[in-house]
């Protein structure tokens, strides 16, 4: 558990939720420590403009805040209650901001950076490809798609990332939604090629029960 400790800012993430109501306080907790926050945040730029899509309650367009001072973070979600539990937990913190955008919207940019954190799988698997179309279309020239997704593969990982989600999903209707897709990376990895990206892999699941996949896509500095 040494390497899911917070750091700094990942501590002071955290404080922010400290005056929540005790279910966000507990969302937020296992949040971090079910998700490998630090390494999606350092494959973000560290500075420019950067936008989160279903930020939830916003923990971690917090962190990348605080953990980039130069990053000037939008984070939006659908779900109009973490919204408002997560701009009163946030406000204060300078260059972030927390909204409401209807399903689909990705805000206008340019952005520098995109970020999607355990999101896709919500939708069909045509609505993902569309997202991630319409997200890469907002990019600055040079700017990245972060995409933070578990993987279908070792399949007790899976396995167990589904029962999850079930848990969370169906049964508690802690995030919203009623069914999973679960698109293997490299199905991803191709979209993103497809749209004119070039893609890093890089596996997240190390020492984690959930297989955690990051995809890194850059924009050509042409645009």
């Amino acid at each position: 558990m040494t390497t899911r400790r917070p750091d700094a800012p990942g501590r002071q993430a955290l404080a922010l939720f400290r005056g929540a109501p005790l279910g966000v306080r507990v969302h937020t907790r296992v949040r971090w420590f079910s998700a490998p926050f630090p390494a999606i945040a350092a494959a973000l730029p560290a500075t420019g403009r950067i936008l989160e899509i279903g930020c939830g309650h916003g923990l971690f367009s917090a962190y990348a805040a605080l953990a980039g001072p130069g990053r000037e973070v939008l984070g939006v979600d659908i779900d109009a209650d973490k919204i408002a539990h997560g701009r009163a937990a946030v406000q204060g913190v300078e260059r972030l901001e927390l909204a409401v955008a209807p399903d689909g919207e990705v805000p206008a940019g340019p952005w520098d950076a995109v970020v999607v954190v355990d999101v896709l799988y919500l939708l069909p698997a045509d609505a993902q490809r569309q997202l991630l179309a319409e997200a890469a279309s907002r990019l600055a020239p040079g700017g990245m798609l972060v995409v933070k997704e578990m993987g279908t593969t070792p399949r007790w990982k899976a396995r167990w990332n589904a029962f999850q989600e079930t848990l969370s999903v169906k049964v508690l209707r802690i995030t919203e939604g009623s069914s999973f897709d679960f698109v293997p990376p490299e199905t991803t990895a191709g979209w993103l090629t497809d749209l004119g990206l070039s893609v890093q892999a890089h596996r997240l699941d190390a020492g984690r029960v959930h297989p955690h996949h990051l995809l890194v896509a850059r924009r050509g500095a042409g645009g």
